[in-house]
């Protein structure tokens, strides 16, 4: 079965809004088993909403709408959808109390146009808002699903999990299902990660790979397309030993919403380390990012910002004279940073941050430069010199993922001693 997305509004044309929804479904979709293979977004415009229709009929089964459910006059798609299917609208009574009930609830006057939101296809059936007024529909035709859904995606999501669910599963045939595993890594760009893997993507059949590339990372989502978890599990554990066996050097984490420096508190947690750091050119990108991450203060306390010279010498006792003799981009700075900073507050860990953002050099140094520093527990300190390229908020990205990158592997390669 073949599915299609419209989303229906002048808003997300304008730019005004994103189209999540589209992103939300073909995601839930694929985990029935039901395959996107089109997203359309069309205006508040009765016309151009049939002709799209019109088209997803051609190359699809089931055709879901997003929006234009609500009581305003550019509101059309039930009203056009239902004329598409030369079917009238009719009002549901109970959605209608609903409504009233709870405009009254909030002390206004219901209007008119506030009943709209009640009308549903005739012989449709109707799909309850649990998060909001404006009903949705399904309705069968004799080669088409059509689902209405509203734009909002709180009332979306909900509608979608509650109502449609369990009529896909109940009126679809069964379909085989698609399980995901997506493997997470750094320091390694997608043309070298699709390269080292070149011939098991050209290759691919069931299960498959599909590289995207992330800002200084890059993903794999495995893919395989069968109806029993097990079997699935076998498949992606298999595919994914091969990817290891390649490119497991970089590889850092699991999931779409995990993190580098998710997984770098993670482990800091997990072996009971404690890291701080010391930043110039980040100006507390760092510290901020850790914070970022939920339950962090078990492993950080705090850190430095340490813009100027100046302050590199008062806050963290670094020499002015050793300073002027190698400068402040320089692997001396970047190691003495990172160890004043973690033995000022007794952490095991620092990481230090010094070098040029740009746009102008420094100490005649390259836009792009950037010393990283990296202290430890009762071992001499390490830095390590990169060159990143773009812009300035660029660079300071770039040197914030390669901070986290050295600290994991550091934490790492400490406790596997």
């Amino acid at each position: 079965m073949k599915a299609e997305i419209i989303a229906v509004g002048t808003e997300i044309l304008l730019g005004q809004i994103v189209n999540t929804n589209a992103t939300y479904l073909s995601q839930e979709l694929a985990n029935l088993g039901v395959d996107v293979y089109y997203h359309s977004v069309v205006g508040d415009n009765a016309q151009r909403l049939d002709e799209v229709l019109t088209e997803a009929e051609k190359r699809s089964e089931i055709i879901f709408l997003c929006g234009g459910l609500g009581p305003t006059e550019d509101d059309l798609t039930k009203q056009v959808t239902a004329k598409h299917l030369g079917e009238e609208l009719v009002m549901d009574e109970l959605a209608l109390t609903e409504i009233i009930q709870h405009i009254e609830r909030l002390g206004r006057k219901v209007t008119e146009n506030n009943k709209r939101q009640a009308l549903t296809i005739q012989n449709g059936k109707i799909l309850a808002n649990h998060n909001g007024l404006a009903i949705g529909t399904y309705y069968q035709g004799p080669n088409h699903h059509y689902i209405l859904l509203p734009g909002p995606p709180s009332e979306m999501k909900v509608m979608f999990q509650t109502e449609v669910i369990p009529i896909l599963q109940q009126n679809l045939p069964k379909q085989e299902q698609l399980f995901s595993r997506v493997l997470r890594f750094f320091g390694i760009g997608e043309s070298q990660l699709v390269t080292e893997l070149a011939d098991l993507i050209d290759h691919q059949t069931n299960p498959t790979i599909a590289p995207y590339a992330k800002m200084n990372e890059v993903t794999l989502r495995l893919t395989a397309k069968i109806d029993r978890n097990e079997q699935a599990q076998k498949m992606l554990d298999d595919l994914e030993a091969r990817v290891q066996q390649r490119v497991g050097a970089y590889f850092y984490g699991y999931g779409d919403d995990n993190s580098l420096v998710d997984e770098t508190v993670k482990l800091l947690k997990a072996h009971k380390k404690t890291v701080t750091s010391a930043e110039s050119l980040t100006a507390g990108m760092f510290q901020s990012t850790l914070g970022n991450v939920s339950g962090v203060s078990e492993v950080f306390a705090g850190g430095f910002v340490t813009y100027s010279k100046e302050a590199k010498v008062k806050l963290l006792n670094l020499s002015e004279e050793e300073l002027r003799k190698h400068g402040v981009v320089s692997e001396y700075c970047a190691k003495q940073m990172a160890e004043q900073a973690r033995s000022i507050l007794d952490t095991d860990y620092a990481v230090s941050f010094t070098g040029v953002a740009g746009p102008n050099m420094l100490e005649d140094q390259e836009a792009g430069t950037v010393w990283i520093g990296v202290a430890a527990r009762g071992e001499e300190p390490s830095a390590s010199c990169f060159k990143f390229s773009r812009n300035r908020q660029a660079v300071r990205n770039a040197a914030i993922m390669n901070g986290l990158s050295l600290l994991r592997k550091k934490v790492q390669a400490d406790t596997k001693r």
